[in-house]
């Protein structure tokens, strides 16, 4: 038999509440559990009937002890009725002793308080503890002595005084709290308000009214009013917890109501402080990822301003190069970084990863060709910036190659975006690149009647290329016979050019020139056919002396006095 006496010391409510408030405050994790009060006891999840399945004793949210189940008496209805009977025996006195016996049974360790049996301790019992059947028994008797003590003087007019006392203070406290809010929650919005349009206004300034200050503050202001409702609810949040655990019969209610917040709120806040190694880790990945990637841009620039030089290595190539070196860069971060990600080693995140892998690569063929396309069109030298190129029907200067596609500027001035994939698999003519030193050949043909001699019709179409500018005099510009048609002959002149960015210029004034060359011979060109013979040549009479015959309703329409003069 065990006779024990009840020290006198503070309510153990009013000092878990104290407790609780003080761990709340300094963001340690709350201690709760599932509660069993007097007229709520604690409900456990329903298992199956299995001789290894536990179940905790739980009196007022403390875990005494955990029972083992069998065939006959699952576990958890073995622990309902320990915690039931160890509550009866409480509140069938009010003394400050309870007295325990420990006796031999057939199955156990039977342990009595007041002389009713409350427990029995199994073998399955010590032997899921390790611990001897006897020692176990002794254990389990102490905290159900202490559980009856508890519960007594939870409930003691002492205790409810305390309690009382509590909830008042809180009340007091949450009062003080909701009066300032009432009272200082709109001068405090306004003076934000107040200090944000001083700040915004030179944001209005800068953008030129494209950013209006009044909407920044009133943005701004309703965020702020947001959040200062978000903290007085999770003020009342923890007001209301704190009372209600002031009193032992609400005290199931008020650690439900802090576990389903402040459980998972100290979950998170735990795996943070559990994460920082990796977060630092993560920023020295970081800090040495940006190092390398101004490093390598330093170095790039040195290039571009010819500090370095790298021989054969193409101006044009710096910012592609540099880009494909910061990329690389990344990647290898993120290869070091994936370990300390958070998550990386969960199964779901290792799914979103093979899913945006698979998505990357369906529906990203075209861009990854053309990019690949890219590095080719501007690594291998076929085409550089400034170069006038043919791709297909468009024929324009090359203004800027970038990985997905290549800007042309054409010669009436309009740009043209060729992706990359295009130029790489079409045939592209480079009016810019000299082959051989003598540079580009123009030419063009003319159908001149058999009765010319083809002597003269030559001369005249070398005479037409040495008036031509941008026609080189050396190598001699040559024709050719291209054709022996049913009424003309057809000459092509040729002539050699440097400037290929030029070539719809200088082939107008080589058409030019045939054709005042022509004329001036009284030579009639013949192109394409014809059924007979003109009574007269197709020629001018007398060369154009530059001056336009203006009729008066030429004058009219154009709306201008002077126009006859």
């Amino acid at each position: 038999m065990i006779k024990t006496k009840a020290r006198n010391k503070w309510p153990h409510r009013i000092q878990k509440a104290m407790g609780l408030m003080l761990l709340v405050c300094a963001l340690l994790p709350v201690q709760t559990s599932p509660a069993l009060t007097q007229t709520a006891p604690a409900t456990l999840p329903e298992q199956p009937a299995d001789e290894t399945y536990l179940a905790p004793v739980v009196i007022d949210g403390d875990t005494l002890f955990v029972v083992r189940g069998s065939s006959a008496l699952p576990a958890v209805e073995r622990a309902e009725k320990v915690q039931q009977r160890i509550i009866a025996a409480a509140e069938r006195s009010d003394v400050k002793w309870v007295k325990i016996d420990i006796l031999d049974n057939e199955f156990g360790q039977e342990i009595e308080v007041d002389g009713r049996m409350v427990t029995i301790t199994t073998q399955a019992d010590a032997e899921h503890e390790d611990l001897e059947l006897e020692v176990l028994a002794g254990l389990q008797s102490e905290a159900i002595e202490t559980a009856i003590l508890t519960y007594r003087d939870n409930r003691s007019g002492a205790a409810r005084v305390g309690s009382a006392l509590a909830a008042l203070g809180w009340t007091l406290g949450f009062a003080v709290i909701t009066f300032a809010f009432v009272r200082k929650r709109k001068t405090l919005i306004a003076y934000a308000a107040g200090l944000i349009e001083k700040r915004s206004a030179n944001l209005e300034q800068a953008t030129k009214s494209l950013v209006r200050s009044n909407a920044i503050v009133a943005i701004l202001s309703y965020l702020l009013n947001i959040l200062l409702w978000i903290g007085y609810l999770t003020l009342f949040y923890y007001y209301l917890s704190f009372v209600l655990l002031a009193f032992a019969e609400t005290q199931a209610f008020a650690e439900l109501l802090l576990a389903n917040v402040s459980r998972p709120m100290m979950s998170v806040l735990r795996g943070f402080v559990a994460y920082i190694p990796n977060l630092i880790t993560l920023t020295i990945i970081a800090f040495m990822t940006r190092f390398a990637i101004q490093r390598i841009k330093l170095f790039f620039n040195n290039v571009e301003n010819d500090t370095f030089d790298l021989g054969e290595f193409e101006k044009h190539w710096i910012a592609p190069t540099f880009f494909l070196s910061k990329m690389l860069v990344i990647l290898l971060a993120l290869v070091f970084a994936y370990p300390y990600i958070p998550g990386s080693d969960s199964r779901a995140f290792q799914g979103m990863t093979i899913l945006a892998g698979i998505m990357l690569s369906l529906g990203s063929n075209t861009v990854v060709s053309n990019m690949m396309a890219g590095l080719f069109v501007i690594y291998r030298r076929s085409t550089n910036i400034g170069d006038r190129i043919q791709v297909g029907d468009k024929v324009g200067d090359v203004v800027e190659i970038k990985l997905m596609e290549t800007l042309l500027k054409s010669v009436k001035n309009e740009m043209i975006s060729i992706p990359n994939a295009q130029l790489l698999n079409s045939e592209v003519v480079n009016y810019s690149r000299q082959i051989d030193g003598k540079g580009l050949l123009v030419h063009t043909t003319v159908g001149i009647g058999y009765e010319e001699p083809p002597k003269k019709v030559i001369a005249m179409l070398i005479e037409a290329a040495h008036r031509t500018d941008g026609l080189k005099k050396r190598p001699t510009p040559f024709v050719l016979w291209t054709q022996l048609a049913d009424y003309a002959i057809n000459y092509e002149i040729n002539a050699y050019t440097s400037r290929g960015s030029s070539l719809p210029q200088i082939k107008s004034d080589l058409h030019e020139n045939i054709v005042d060359v022509f004329h001036e011979n009284g030579t009639q060109i013949m192109t394409p056919s014809y059924i007979a013979d003109p009574a007269t040549p197709k020629i001018p009479d007398a060369p154009w002396n530059g001056e336009l015959k203006v009729t008066e309703n030429t004058k009219v329409r154009s709306g201008k006095k002077g126009a006859a003069e």
